[in-house]
């Protein structure tokens, strides 16, 4: 098998988002190095995936800038942040450490993973962000996820700044609630604290959407995989809502 001439870097590969997008950047002919903290995880995902990297990393740690740089030997495509968050529970109950961990892994995590590819960045490579709705329209019972993915915004307009002169673009997207384990956890906690039965809260977020569906990994994948277009270059700074209808606000 020819090896890439490219990477992308995907950080929260092992997970329901993660594995999409690592099966789609690698159809497009990237080599792929997946960065998660499981060493078991990464190596189930290697044998799956031919020629895949794996590096087992903590990307909430500043070690990680350093362990994912070595990880790297050609120039960088595209790199992809989309660590899941901790189910923190309301605004009124999570705990506050709980909540600075979360903006640790969401922003913090993305400012190491640039930093570590920094080097190996050029014109038209892509920074990619995994936010999520609850960024754009706070809830009372997703705390964490919704301070975490807020933050996330700014985060990636501000690189869009530092990164443009050099031709390297900056992009969030950001799914609505998708039928992962993660959203199961989401719609628990949502559960007990109406208490009510898991599946009505479920039922309750699909009405939530104008289509009455939640987003797929598989179209996560998707909208990553858009954005190595080279006319993706005038998306830079800005959020592509994969929310299935959910958004009421503008803009």
């Amino acid at each position: 098998m020819t090896e890439a001439r490219e990477l992308a870097v995907v950080v929260g590969a092992t997970g329901a988002f993660g594995q999409a997008i690592v099966d789609r950047l690698a159809a497009a002919g990237l080599g792929v190095v997946a960065v998660a903290r499981s060493a078991d995880s990464l190596a189930a995902l290697r044998e799956r995936v031919p020629g895949l990297i794996a590096c087992a990393a903590d990307i909430a740690a500043d070690a990680s800038v350093e362990t994912i740089a070595a990880a790297l030997d050609r120039p960088v495509r595209m790199i992809v942040h989309g660590p899941g968050v901790g189910v923190a529970g309301g605004i009124l109950s999570a705990p506050t450490a709980t909540l600075v961990e979360a903006v640790n892994i969401k922003v913090g995590g993305l400012l190491r993973l640039v930093r570590a590819a920094d080097g190996r960045l050029a014109t038209g490579s892509r920074i990619v962000a995994i936010g999520g709705h609850y960024g754009f329209e706070p809830t009372a019972y997703a705390a964490a996820a919704g301070v975490a993915n807020a933050a996330l915004v700014n985060a990636v307009r501000q690189l869009s700044l530092a990164y443009g002169p050099r031709g390297v673009t900056a992009h969030l997207i950001a799914p609505g609630p998708a039928d992962t384990e993660r959203l199961r956890r989401v719609a628990a906690d949502r559960a007990t604290l109406r208490g009510i039965a898991v599946d009505e809260v479920l039922a309750d977020m699909l009405a939530d959407s104008s289509i009455g569906r939640f987003t797929t990994p598989g179209q996560v994948a998707w909208a990553v995989a858009i954005l190595l277009a080279p006319e993706a270059d005038a998306m830079t700074g800005s959020s592509l809502m994969l929310d299935s209808g959910r958004r009421r606000g503008l803009p």
